[in-house]
């Protein structure tokens, strides 16, 4: 599963408030041994979220939270875009939504909020334990949830625990060497996909040094390959430390 954060707000980009997404996303993953892929933050405009929904979609292994733009104002794009995306439709009215809207809302539900209740066609319903307004989210796998963290947060949670609980374990091991990463890299190239490399270089007082970072699922593959940098650097002479 491919991971993905969009994080809509003009105003995060203009330094109004301070977005709280992300690093929330990446911490519930973490619980269950997930990662992101990709997170991003853009202003409210429309042809820039259909490329970045788009790009989404077309990865067959993608799962997304989307965060705002699900409102009643005319900057709430989210909806009509996704449903146009996703679904190549038009927001349908959604019963059970609308009935929520006029319980909550009855006279001033009119004439703005109650499109809040048009989604893309087959939408499930995400509750919001803060005032029942609903995110939603399509084919189990795209899910859209208020710009509020205090009503979006517990939301995806809920959707993490009941979609993506099933621990993964991964594997990390690290080294720091007092080489470059030149002297590395020949062997950097032998690794396979299934190893994932992190090559930091590091100056201090003018010397060269490189953090060799590299992690897997399958913990005796991944152990052979760093056992490898290790004696390349032994047979160097290269001081090194596991840390």
């Amino acid at each position: 599963m491919n991971f993905y954060a969009l994080i809509i707000g003009t105003e995060i980009l203009n330094a109004r408030r301070e977005d709280k997404h992300f690093v929330f996303v990446r911490n519930e993953l973490a619980k269950y041994g997930h990662e992101l892929s990709a997170s991003f933050v853009v202003k409210d405009d429309e042809e820039l979220m259909k490329n970045i929904y788009a790009l989404i979609k077309n990865d067959k292994d993608s799962i997304l939270f989307s965060f705002g733009g699900i409102g009643s104002t005319p900057d709430d794009l989210t909806r009509e875009i996704a449903s146009e995306i996703f679904t190549a439709q038009k927001v349908q009215r959604h019963p059970q939504f609308e009935k929520d809207i006029l319980e909550k809302f009855q006279e001033e539900a009119y004439p703005h909020r109650i499109h809040m209740a048009d989604l893309p066609p087959e939408s499930s319903l995400l509750f919001n334990p803060v005032n029942n307004m609903s995110g939603f989210s399509l084919e189990d796998r795209f899910f859209f949830v208020p710009g509020f963290p205090q009503m979006a947060h517990p939301m995806i949670s809920d959707v993490i625990e009941k979609f993506f609980s099933k621990q993964t374990i991964k594997y990390r091991l690290t080294l720091l060497a007092n080489t470059s990463e030149n002297t590395l890299i020949t062997l950097m190239q032998t690794l396979p996909k299934s190893i994932e490399l992190s090559s930091l270089p590091i100056f201090k007082d003018n010397k060269p040094s490189v953090e060799l970072s590299l992690s897997g699922f399958d913990k005796p593959k991944l152990t052979h390959y760093f056992n490898l940098f290790c004696e390349e650097l032994n047979t160097l002479h290269v001081e090194y430390k596991i840390t």
